[in-house]
């Protein structure tokens, strides 16, 4: 029976060492703040904005909410990101997704400071990854990584499947995971029996956002398996809605040897990989 990655668990240690960073920075005089900017937010959108400033004040963090009305125009969106890159109060910046109709999201991203740019999603920090730096890069990314290296395996050497290639997941995982030494296959839509590579794998990090795409057949006996994959789904009967991943958990885990579950696993150590970048930002304001 798989072992459960608690990544709730891990999240509230990572959030533990950030206490005393902020603590710090404030003794010398140092802001740590986040400024999130958020566009026509319905209440799910809310909801994480609230969950996210009450994370914030956790560990000591400022979070200032911006909020637009869904008409907010391209242009208007620029000069509020430039507002922020020029003010030097403001050590991280946030875009809360999905932007509306007529927004160009990728260059909403590109336009901040890279130096600011805490969800790495600036075409710079994605870059930074090939280098090998591990602060302010994809968070998402970050969070696999660490609940990768929380099991203590061993990478170098090691096989791995990313099935999925998104520029925010999979591709920055699968660079960690060669700098990491190990055999990285990236999967996508057009890669031939993926069920046949998976199970050639010691890790498998399912970022797809398929449920129920990787099942126990496609699982090596003792397998890492960390489920990236959220998706909301709707119970027909009921009308509730469910978070749930691309990894069939109920028969996976008897084969796995190591497995996240959805929710509690990828999520949790995301939101703390974006604390962290946070911090890292405020300390390399100076």
């Amino acid at each position: 029976m798989g072992q459960i990655i608690d990544g709730k668990a891990i999240a509230a240690q990572v959030r533990e060492t950030l206490m005393a960073r902020t603590a710090a920075l404030k003794d010398s005089g140092k802001s740590c703040s986040l400024d999130a900017v958020i566009v026509g937010a319905n209440q799910s959108g809310r909801v994480y904005a609230e969950n996210q400033a009450r994370m914030c004040a956790e560990v000591g963090i400022d979070y200032r909410l911006h909020e637009y009305p869904a008409e907010v125009t391209q242009q208007e969106l620029e000069s509020v990101i430039d507002g922020l890159n020029s003010d030097e109060s403001v050590t991280a910046i946030m875009v809360h997704l999905p932007m509306p109709e007529g927004v160009d999201t990728e260059s909403i991203h590109a336009r901040i400071n890279a130096n600011k740019d805490v969800e790495g999603v600036n075409p710079a920090n994605i870059g930074n990854v090939l280098y090998g730096r591990r602060s302010l890069v994809p968070c998402t990314a970050l969070a696999t990584m660490t609940l990768i290296e929380s099991t203590g395996i061993e990478l170098p050497g090691k096989t791995v499947v990313c099935v999925g290639a998104s520029n925010i997941v999979g591709k920055p995982v699968a660079v960690l995971l060669m700098r990491a030494e190990a055999t990285v296959i990236s999967t996508n839509i057009h890669t031939p029996d993926v069920a046949a590579r998976c199970r050639e794998a010691d890790v498998i990090v399912s970022a797809a956002g398929v449920p129920g795409l990787v099942t126990a057949d496609m699982i090596r006996p003792g397998a890492v398996v960390i489920d990236v994959g959220i998706t909301r789904v709707k119970n027909p009967k009921t009308g509730r809605s469910r978070t749930v991943g691309d990894v069939d958990f109920n028969s996976v885990q008897p084969v796995a040897g190591w497995i996240t579950p959805v929710p509690g696993g990828v999520g949790p150590v995301t939101v703390a990989m974006l604390l962290r970048n946070t911090v890292d930002a405020a300390e390399a304001a100076g």
